[in-house]
C-alpha cells in the first residue's frame, strides 16, 4: 500500500509507530515496545529517534518513554502534568505544551488536540497519579502532508473542528473496543474527520480488543475511505 507521499509509517504494535518524514528526521509515537506482544523482536530497540509525542499516560503509550528518550536524547512532547514527571524521571530535553498549542520540533509542526479518555500514571510500586488528560496530535510534515494521530479515544463531535481547522490527509484511529473505540464508533469518527485514508490501531494486541480492520472497511466505504491496514513491523509509504 502506497501514500506516496515520501513518508513511512511503522506499526509497532498497539498505538506506537515510528514516522519517517520527508525531511528524513524519525518521530515515535506512544512508546511501548518492551513488553508489547505485538512488536517483532526485531523492533523492540529503538534507536536514532528525533522526537517522541506522548498522547497520555497509561503503560501501553509511555511505558519505554523514559529510556527511549534518555539513550536517544530526542526531544519529547506531552500535556503538561505528563512532561513534569518526565523531567522529574530524569528526562532532559522535554516540551510541556497543551490542547489547541502547536510546537516544531524536527522539522515539523505539532498541534496537540482533544481525545476522550482517562490518563493515570501507574508508578512502579502500582500508585496512580495525575497525568492531566489524554489528548491526541496532527502533525504537519515538511511537504505539508498532515496526520492525525487520535491516541486513546472514543468518537466526540469536536472531531468536526479537527477536520474544519486543521484537514488531516490520514488518521491513525483506535478501533479495538472495550477501552477504545470500536469500529462502529471509529466509522462516524471518519465521517466526522472527512479523512479517506485511514490506519487502524489498538486492536488484536489482547483478546479483549475484538474490532478489526475488516468491519471498519465495511462501514467506511460509503464515506469513500480506505483503511490500510498493516501488520506490526510493516511499513506503510
Amino acid at each position: 500500500m502506497n501514500l506516496n507521499r515520501d513518508t513511512e509509517f511503522t506499526w509497532l504494535g498497539q498505538s506506537c509507530f515510528r514516522v519517517k518524514t520527508p525531511g528524513g528526521k524519525t518521530l515515535l509515537i506512544d512508546p511501548w515496545v518492551n513488553g508489547n506482544p505485538a512488536t517483532p523482536e526485531g523492533l523492540k530497540h529503538q534507536s536514532g529517534i528525533d522526537a517522541m509525542l506522548i498522547t497520555h499516560g497509561h503503560f501501553d503509550h509511555i511505558h519505554d518513554a523514559v529510556p527511549i528518550a534518555k539513550e536517544t536524547g530526542c526531544q519529547v512532547v506531552g500535556i503538561f502534568e505528563i512532561a513534569e514527571w518526565l523531567k522529574r524521571k530524569g528526562v532532559q530535553n522535554v516540551t510541556d505544551m497543551n490542547k489547541g498549542g502547536t510546537v516544531e520540533l524536527a522539522g515539523v509542526k505539532v498541534t496537540m488536540v482533544h481525545a476522550d479518555h482517562s490518563c493515570g500514571i501507574t508508578e512502579d510500586d502500582g500508585s496512580i497519579v495525575y497525568g492531566g488528560t489524554a489528548a491526541g496530535y496532527v502533525v504537519e510534515l515538511e511537504n505539508g502532508f498532515k496526520f492525525y494521530h487520535a491516541g486513546d479515544t472514543n468518537v466526540f463531535l469536536d472531531m468536526g473542528l479537527i477536520r474544519e481547522l486543521y484537514a488531516p490527509d490520514l488518521a491513525l484511529l483506535p478501533i479495538g473496543g472495550h477501552y477504545v473505540m470500536s469500529p462502529y464508533e471509529a466509522a462516524k469518527a471518519v465521517e466526522l474527520l472527512g479523512v479517506k485514508q485511514v490506519v487502524p490501531m489498538h486492536y488484536g494486541t489482547f483478546p479483549i480488543l475484538k474490532g478489526t480492520p475488516e468491519d471498519l472497511q465495511q462501514r467506511v466505504e460509503k464515506f469513500g475511505c480506505k483503511v490500510l491496514a498493516i501488520k506490526p513491523g510493516e511499513t506503510l509509504r
